[in-house]
C-alpha cells in the first residue's frame, strides 16, 4: 500500500513536535515533507491528532496454541492494532510450548497466516518451562526466537539459571525474568497486605519477587548476560534493579500499567478483575514504581495483556487464574492519569511504548524517520470516551478498568505500511 498520511503533527526522536506529510511506500517511510505531492492508494488527513511511532509491548500471552478459547494469535494482534500497538513480544506459555525449532518454525508460520501486527515470539529457557532441561538455545534462536523465558513460573534452580544465562550470553540473546520464589508464594492470591488480611485471604509478599531479582542480577554480572526483570512490581525490587544499574550489570526492568495506576488499596472487594501476578501491591509500592520508571531504573512499560474467559474470572479470587487484558487501554489510560496530571510528559510516555523498549532489545523500531518501518498510530488525544470491555476486540474482557473515562484513543494504526486497524471499520 502506498499511503500519505498529511497535516501530521509528530514527536521527533530529539522530543521535538513537528508537522509534515509522511508518505509511506512499499512498508517504510519513504518521504517526510511539506506538503508531499503523490499518487496514493489512500490519503489521511491527520489534522489536529497527533502521529506516533507505532507502540512495542515486549510482553503479551497471545494463548495460541492450545488456549485458543481465551484469546488467538489473530484476535490478541487485532487487539493490539486497536491499542496502537505494532510490534508485540508473544510469551511461550502456551500448549505445546515453543521449546524446540520445529514447534517455534510451526509458530513463526501461524504468526506470519494470522497476525495483524509484528509479533516476536520468546522461546522457554527450559522444557515445557518445568524448570529441569534447558531447551536448544541456538536452534530456537536460528528458527527465530526473540528471546528466552519462562514466564509465568519463576527458574527456581540457581544453578539452571546461571547456565542459561551463560547460553543465552554466547548467543548474544537476552534471558527474561518472571521473578518468583515458589518456597515464598505461601499459596496467595493476592499481595500480602491489608486487603489479604482483611478478606482471610493467604498473600504473596513481596520478598517473593525481589529475592529472586537480587539472585539473578549477581547470575547476570558473572555471565555478562541480558537479564530483563518482567512487571515488576515492589520498591524493593526497583531497589535491587537500580543498585544492579549502579553496578554496571546489564539489566533492564519492564512495569505494567496496572502496578502504576493500582494499588492493593483500590481492589473493590473480590473482583477477580484485580488478580493478577505479581499482585497490586501496597501504596508505597506504587510510588516506588512511578520513581523508578522517572529515573530510569525502569526501562519502560509493558501491559502483561492476560485473557482469560469469564467462566475462569467468575470462579472466586483464591481459584480464578491470574491475570488482566490490557492491550486496548493502556495508552488512553496513561495519557489521561500520568501526561494530563503532569506526572510525566507526553514524549515521556511515548517514548516509554516505543524507543525505549526497542531500544533495550536492540529492535529497530519506535521512531518516525525516512528509512524507518511504516509503524505509525494516529491518536485523538481529545477523544475522551468510557472504557467497555464488552467492546474489546480482544476476546479476554478481565479488566479492573470498565467504566473508566479516559482521553487520547487510537483511531488509525499502520504495522509495516499496512492498515492494521481503523475507528470505525472492520478490516479482513
Amino acid at each position: 500500500m502506498k499511503l500519505l498520511i498529511q497535516n501530521a503533527c509528530y514527536i521527533a526522536f530529539n522530543g521535538e513536535t513537528k508537522q509534515a506529510d509522511i508518505l509511506v511506500e512499499n512498508g517504510i517511510i519513504s518521504k517526510i515533507e511539506q506538503n508531499i505531492e503523490a499518487v496514493v492508494d489512500r490519503k489521511v488527513d491527520a489534522a489536529g491528532k497527533l502521529v506516533s511511532p507505532g507502540f512495542i509491548d515486549l510482553h503479551v500471552h497471545l494463548r495460541e496454541p492450545g488456549g485458543e478459547k481465551k484469546e488467538t494469535i489473530a484476535t490478541g494482534t487485532l487487539a493490539a492494532a486497536r491499542g496502537g500497538f505494532t510490534t508485540i513480544a508473544a510469551m511461550p506459555n502456551t500448549r505445546p510450548v515453543p521449546d524446540t525449532k520445529e514447534q517455534m518454525e510451526w509458530l513463526q508460520n501461524r504468526i506470519n497466516e494470522t497476525a495483524k501486527v509484528r509479533v516476536l515470539p520468546y522461546a522457554s529457557i527450559t522444557t515445557r518451562q518445568l524448570g529441569r532441561e534447558l531447551t536448544d538455545f541456538e536452534a530456537l534462536k536460528d528458527a527465530g526466537a526473540f528471546a528466552f523465558t519462562d514466564d509465568g513460573v519463576g527458574v527456581q534452580s540457581a544453578e539452571r539459571m546461571l547456565a542459561a544465562m551463560r547460553k543465552a550470553a554466547a548467543n548474544n540473546m537476552a534471558i527474561v525474568a518472571h521473578c518468583e520464589e515458589n518456597t515464598l508464594i505461601n499459596k496467595g492470591c493476592v499481595h500480602e497486605g491489608s486487603f489479604s488480611m482483611k478478606h482471610g485471604l493467604n498473600g504473596i509478599p513481596s520478598i517473593c519477587e525481589s529475592v529472586q531479582i537480587a539472585r539473578d542480577v549477581l547470575l547476570a554480572e558473572a555471565t555478562g548476560c541480558h537479564y530483563h526483570v518482567c512487571h515488576i512490581s515492589t520498591k524493593e525490587s526497583v531497589r535491587m534493579v537500580r543498585d544492579a544499574k549502579h553496578a554496571g550489570i546489564n539489566v533492564t526492568a519492564e512495569v505494567s500499567p496496572h502496578h502504576l495506576l493500582l494499588s492493593e488499596d483500590d481492589i473493590p472487594g473480590l473482583d477477580t478483575n484485580f488478580k493478577m501476578n505479581p499482585p497490586l501491591r501496597g501504596a508505597d509500592d506504587r510510588m516506588a514504581l512511578i520513581e523508578g520508571l522517572l529515573d530510569g531504573t525502569i526501562d519502560f512499560i509493558a501491559t502483561d495483556h492476560a485473557p482469560h474467559t469469564a467462566e475462569e474470572k467468575s470462579e472466586g479470587m483464591v481459584l480464578a487464574p491470574f491475570g488482566i487484558v490490557g492491550l486496548e487501554t493502556a495508552f488512553p489510560l496513561l495519557y489521561t492519569h500520568f501526561v494530563l496530571k503532569n506526572i510525566i510528559t507526553l514524549d515521556q510516555l511515548i517514548q516509554f511504548l516505543t524507543i525505549k523498549p526497542a531500544g533495550a532489545f536492540g529492535l529497530p523500531y519506535g521512531r518516525i524517520d525516512v528509512g524507518a518501518p511504516a509503524d505509525l498510530v494516529i491518536l485523538n488525544l481529545d477523544d475522551e470516551s468510557e472504557i467497555k470491555p464488552e467492546e474489546f476486540l480482544s476476546k479476554g474482557k478481565n479488566t479492573p478498568f470498565g467504566g473508566w473515562k479516559c482521553k487520547g484513543w487510537p483511531e488509525m494504526t499502520i504495522a509495516g505500511g499496512q492498515i492494521a486497524w481503523e475507528k470505525g471499520c472492520v478490516l479482513a
